[in-house]
């Protein structure tokens, strides 16, 4: 819409430098994945070890002469680099090469863009397009001045750059304010779901760990899954019966990938919000990945900068059929669960990870019969309005008895608002009571 630059192809070029300053290197097999999953087509692989990058080019002169030589003999369309570019540096290099140039943001943007179904979807992947690209925008139009004046010619009086960059604002503006609205709506019905004390639990993890798969195999959604990375974009929700515990909303989310761009956790947090304010998380885990350690690492720096890392979290080692294991549950000095071996392509293990998340749910929930004096009217119909009463049942005297389902911290809060005492109830019959 704003660029005149050459046009893009399928055939790129790929170039990954080892930066020995900085953050911590990219994967080159996942770079590979990257643009495979973006539908391009690698025919060159440009690598090589840099102590800082270069502030023009972001590579050495000798690198650049490389790479120009790699896209001539392909005759590549494409040249896509493992690192985040500057503008200037993006500018540069498609004048030197004479092709689109994409840096790893770019790529990831265009994957999201391509995976984005839901209307929410695409306004998020429009929102992170829109603040990657005002970035971008003075490469777009140097070849134009200021509108010109005389008669019918008179224009507004600013550039045409000036013009795009108000119009991307106002673009900007708008979507945020309908994001708002889905913000909202989603709060909406997460108090509902928590006055109804349905827990909810979220499944995270790094990009292609299975996510989607296992989602579908638990609740017999057909959620659309694929070998590929960001397969998943748009959040799937589904109500799921668990024996002991009830109701319980399970919910798929987008994959993490390592150093995912600012701009996309910013554009995404009304979905993410939604792994923010979970009852319990599952941290899907490729479990066949060599590099499984460093994907754990990077979904915990996502969950820290979503406000989702001091949530309960169960760990599911998925793929266990690739690795001849049987499924297991792990546990702690305590007894709880702390992770689950499985697979989630032939179902073996998931009986486990629905009795594991059964008992950490069940140590959170209080069920059992509550004797209440007909004087306690009041905390009768707290109880009802929380919708915290399954059945109840009169006796003679005047009381009666409550059959509750309801998160201990919500029972506490009740409690300390009718300033009472846990160990002052009156229970009657077995339950998982506090």
């Amino acid at each position: 819409m704003f660029f005149d630059r050459p046009e893009s192809g399928e055939l790129a070029v790929l170039v990954h430098l080892n930066v020995s300053h900085g953050q911590e290197p990219e994967d080159p097999r996942e770079f590979e994945e990257l643009v495979l999953s973006a539908g391009g087509d690698p025919v060159a692989l440009i690598t090589g070890n840099s102590r800082s990058p270069n502030a023009r080019f972001f590579i050495g002169t000798g690198k650049l002469q490389e790479l120009q030589q790699a896209v001539a003999d392909h005759e590549a369309k494409l040249v896509i680099f493992n690192h985040t570019l500057t503008p200037s540096q993006e500018r540069n290099l498609e004048k030197e090469l004479q092709c689109r140039v994409l840096d790893r943001t770019g790529l990831i943007l265009d994957i999201f863009a391509q995976r984005a179904r839901t209307f929410e979807g695409k306004l998020q992947v429009e929102l992170a397009q829109l603040r990657h690209m005002s970035t971008r925008l003075v490469r777009g139009w140097t070849h134009l001045e200021r509108q010109k004046g005389g008669i019918g010619l008179r224009g507004p009086g600013e550039t045409q750059l000036e013009t795009d960059r108000r119009l991307l604002r106002n673009r900007i503006t708008m979507i945020e304010q309908r994001l708002e609205k889905v913000r909202s709506q989603r709060e909406q019905g997460r108090r509902s779901r928590q006055r109804a004390a349905i827990p909810t639990v979220s499944l995270v993890g790094y990009t292609n760990a299975g996510k989607s798969t296992l989602f579908n195999r638990v609740t017999g959604a057909e959620v659309y899954v694929q070998d590929q990375l960001f397969a998943t974009l748009d959040p799937t929700m589904r109500r799921l019966e668990l024996a002991d515990i009830g109701a319980v909303i399970f919910a798929d989310t987008v994959g993490f990938i390592s150093h995912l761009p600012h701009k996309l956790v910013e554009a995404f947090r009304a979905t993410l919000e939604e792994a923010a304010s979970s009852t319990l998380l599952l941290h899907v885990v490729d479990g066949f990945a060599d590099e499984r350690l460093r994907n754990i690492e990077q979904v915990d720096l996502v969950l820290e900068e979503i406000g989702a890392a001091d949530l309960p979290q169960l760990r599911v080692y998925n793929k266990i059929d690739l690795l001849n294991m049987e499924p297991r549950i792990d546990r702690g000095d305590n007894g709880a669960p702390v992770a689950v071996w499985l697979s989630a392509q032939s179902g073996a293990g998931c009986d486990l990870l629905l009795q594991a998340i059964a008992e950490l749910l069940g140590e959170e929930m209080v069920l059992g019969r509550l004797l209440l004096k007909a004087d306690q009217g009041r905390l009768r119909a707290m109880l009802y309005q929380q919708q915290a009463v399954a059945d109840e049942n009169y006796r003679d005297d005047g009381s009666s008895e409550l059959n509750l389902r309801i998160p201990k911290s919500d029972l506490l809060r009740i409690l300390s608002a009718e300033s009472l005492a846990l160990d002052k109830l009156t229970w009657v019959g077995e339950g998982n009571r506090p």
